[in-house]
């Protein structure tokens, strides 16, 4: 367990690893194939992280397709909702739907998950009402905003449902970074490497329920 990490380091490191576990979880739930996990923060709170998830899916059917494109939005929008969870179990599992908004569109580096979503929905928009006239800008904006509000309230269900685990999971990243040691200079840097077998032999990891594909 890391013991000597600036207080102000783990807080920033416990909201990136719920970030990336966010991704991590939800993704395993809704059927993805998942890779490892990395995180790093230096001293002065910059910070890297990335949940490797495989987008590779056989898809059979248009209404396959619109599943997958929804299911790859809610991993993408569960980052930023998990960053917000608090950290302890006893002060709820709720996500904070403000704070959530303020990461993705550009707190803390968040925003390519959020030009990600936007895409996503355009085009699940295009393939679910291919009557509508293109010229029809406040048709297509009252589509698009009863998707994103339907996909957004799907997101936070399943964040808060699984959010013991993202946390748990969180808490046995942080745990486990360590500092860099670097030629020529201070070292600035915790990190931790978290490989697809090392995940997978993690209890909680292992008790991820399968939530399947929703419509």
């Amino acid at each position: 367990m890391t013991t000597n990490m600036p207080t102000v380091v783990r807080d920033r490191a416990v909201q990136i690893a719920h970030h990336e576990m966010g991704h991590y979880v939800t993704a395993r739930a809704l059927g993805f194939e998942t890779g490892g996990v990395t995180l790093s923060v230096t001293t002065d709170l910059r910070h890297q992280g990335g949940a490797c998830i495989t987008l590779a899916r056989p898809i059979h059917s248009l209404e396959a397709m619109k599943a997958h494109l929804e299911n790859r939005m809610i991993v993408l929008l569960a980052g930023a909702m998990a960053q917000t969870l608090p950290p302890t179990l006893s002060s709820g599992k709720r996500v904070d739907s403000s704070k959530a908004i303020a990461v993705l569109k550009g707190a803390l580096g968040a925003e390519q998950d959020y030009a990600k979503v936007k895409e996503l929905q355009n085009l699940l928009r295009n393939i679910t009402y291919p009557a509508t006239d293109p010229a029809s800008s406040d048709r297509i904006a009252a589509e698009l905003k009863a998707m994103t509000d339907r996909v957004w309230g799907r997101t936070q269900e399943i964040v808060e449902d699984l959010a013991d685990t993202i946390t748990e999971l969180g808490s046995v990243l942080v745990d486990s970074m360590v500092i860099v040691e670097q030629w020529g200079r201070v070292a600035d840097t915790y990190e931790v490497v978290f490989t697809r077998e090392m995940l997978e032999r993690l209890r909680p990891v292992q008790a991820i329920p399968a939530l399947g594909v929703w419509a």
